[in-house]
């Protein structure tokens, strides 16, 4: 083994010299608050299996590491190896080198933990060549770029990998359900912590922050800079942060690439491509068209949002309080969007209704074949609950089993058909979602 990468391991594996290090060191790892993930029970189960590599997948700072440090420490041996370390890197570039070397420092049953594998140019490589050595021990692999992990990987880990999503804070994970909690209680702070979650979005460090602003624009310039610049090579990294604003003031808008261009002075193809690697590291995703085999709806341009509410209000640049606001339409329609791609991440799994004639539905989910659920958002619906001309063509043509309209003030339900119409507190969002 190369002496210079046996030094780099083990400078970050303390406890290959010292074994009394461990566990302590991996608690050192967590955070003073740890916030509970929804995922760690699958995550931990998934665990056990030693014949296939766990991919945590996420955009930066979103938890990935500290979900898997939490697991760690209940592990006997661990070898941590960080993809950011060019010496490391080197050596991932051989599996069955770094197979054979590494079971001097990992035995059967151990859990080898590789992060920021986006920083690896073949990362699926890797993991299979890994996994088809059969080391017998438990892999956990995070990565903040999807097409490191997914897209170039996805036929050589066929049956090699499970993937698990790590996102900013859900509403349910910022306040979890309490069974000794009264459900006005309950409520009240959801309410609390969703208008948090409009302002600055749901990133742990953020959220725990007494300076979340600051986080927020520390968060924004490793986007901007380290991934846009270094690690994408973008030829134009003053078009893609004037990107970002554009989206920022658009979100929740329909994406016309060649205006963009225009404004950006870049090619459409280009505009195509930063927004590719937008969605790719998780900052924007593009909801685009329900058509279902209708001529009316015509369009394909796609919408474009922000997952996380706090990185779009830092590239809008504002973080007045709501009341204060003229956007609260948008921050509200943004933040339901981030709540269903986080149940829903899958491309192609939300998407918006335009007829022909102007009617809009916010969100369309195909929750099994031929089972439609239609969402809306309204944010200043005034007066008794009433569906608007849109909402009811909507249901008259496609008749979908539920009806959802988030808004800011009671329940009420209703029927129109054969569809369930239902007005939903948007604190109440994460019961109702199938």
């Amino acid at each position: 083994m190369d002496a210079d990468i046996r030094r780099t391991v083990e400078h970050l594996n303390p406890w290959i010299e010292d074994p009394t290090l461990w566990p302590a060191v991996a608690r050192e790892r967590l955070p003073e608050r740890l916030i509970p993930r929804s995922s760690q029970g699958e995550l931990e189960k998934a665990l056990e299996d030693p014949n296939k590599a766990h991919l945590i997948i996420g955009p930066r700072q979103s938890g990935k590491g500290t979900l898997v440090w939490t697991l760690a420490g209940r592990a006997s041996h661990m070898l941590f190896l960080n993809c950011e370390e060019p010496l490391v890197r080197q050596w991932c570039s051989s599996p069955a080198q770094l197979v054979h070397e590494a079971r001097a420092f990992l035995p059967k049953g151990g859990l080898l933990f590789v992060e920021e594998a986006q920083w690896l140019a073949e990362a699926g490589l890797l993991v299979k060549g890994i996994i088809d050595a059969r080391p017998g021990w438990r892999v956990a692999v995070t990565g903040s770029a999807s097409f490191h992990l997914m897209s170039k990987t996805r036929e050589s880990l066929a049956g090699r990998a499970t993937r698990h999503h790590v996102w900013p804070l859900s509403l349910a994970e910022a306040v979890p359900e309490d069974d000794q909690a009264q459900p006005a209680s309950l409520l009240a702070s959801r309410r609390t912590a969703m208008e948090k979650l409009l302002l600055y979005g749901g990133y742990p460090e953020v959220w725990t922050s007494s300076a979340p602003e600051e986080v927020l624009r520390e968060l924004v310039s490793a986007f901007v800079i380290r991934d846009a610049s270094d690690r994408f090579r973008v030829t134009r990294p003053d078009a893609f942060r004037l990107l970002m604003r554009l989206a920022a003031g658009q979100v929740c808008d329909l994406v016309n690439y060649s205006e963009w261009a225009r404004i950006l002075g870049i090619s459409p193809p280009t505009v195509s491509e930063y927004i590719g690697l937008l969605e790719e590291t998780h900052i924007l995703r593009l909801v685009r068209p329900f058509v279902g085999g209708r001529r009316a709806e015509v369009t394909s341009a796609p919408k474009v949002f922000f997952i996380d509410n706090g990185l779009r209000n830092m590239v809008a640049g504002g973080f007045e309080p709501l009341e204060q606001r003229s956007d609260r339409g948008k921050l509200l329609e943004n933040w339901v969007l981030g709540e269903l791609h986080k149940r829903y991440p899958e491309p192609g799994a939300i998407r918006y209704w335009r007829s022909k004639g102007g009617a809009e539905v916010d969100f369309v989910l195909e929750t099994s074949p031929g089972r439609l659920i239609g969402i809306e958002v309204k944010a200043r619906q005034k007066g008794p609950p009433r569906l608007t001309r849109s909402t009811r063509s909507f249901i008259e043509v496609y008749r979908p089993s539920e009806q959802i309209i988030v808004h800011r003030a009671e329940a009420y339900e209703d029927r129109l058909g054969d569809t369930r119409v239902r007005w939903v507190p948007a604190e109440q969002l994460p019961e109702v979602l199938p």
